[in-house]
């Protein structure tokens, strides 16, 4: 999985443990696919600022996902949910993941 990918998944599970402005900066940059400069003269904060909260956030997300593991632990459930032969179960235990 590219590390883009990556980031945004783990952004999924812990975005919001993140401020607004963080956020914001994220979301322009990765899913809206704007650059450093194009979310500065938007947001009228310099590229410097931008790109150094970016990275604090991609350094956080990581490291969340190192000490809670929430999405590995989620791929796991899955993976086991998957093998479950009763399907009834299987779907009311899909529902909660």
């Amino acid at each position: 999985m590219e590390d883009r990918d990556y980031l945004i998944i783990l952004y999924d599970y812990y975005g919001e443990l993140f401020g607004d402005k963080q956020r914001k900066y994220f979301e322009d940059y990765y899913f809206n696919n704007l650059s450093l400069g194009e979310i500065s003269d938007n947001l009228g904060v310099s590229r410097n600022a931008i790109y150094k909260v970016i990275k604090n956030m991609e350094e956080k997300l990581y490291f969340y996902e190192e000490k809670l593991g929430m999405y590995s632990k989620n791929i796991k459930i899955n993976d086991i949910i998957r093998k479950i032969d009763d399907v009834e179960l299987r779907k009311e235990l899909g529902g909660i993941f």
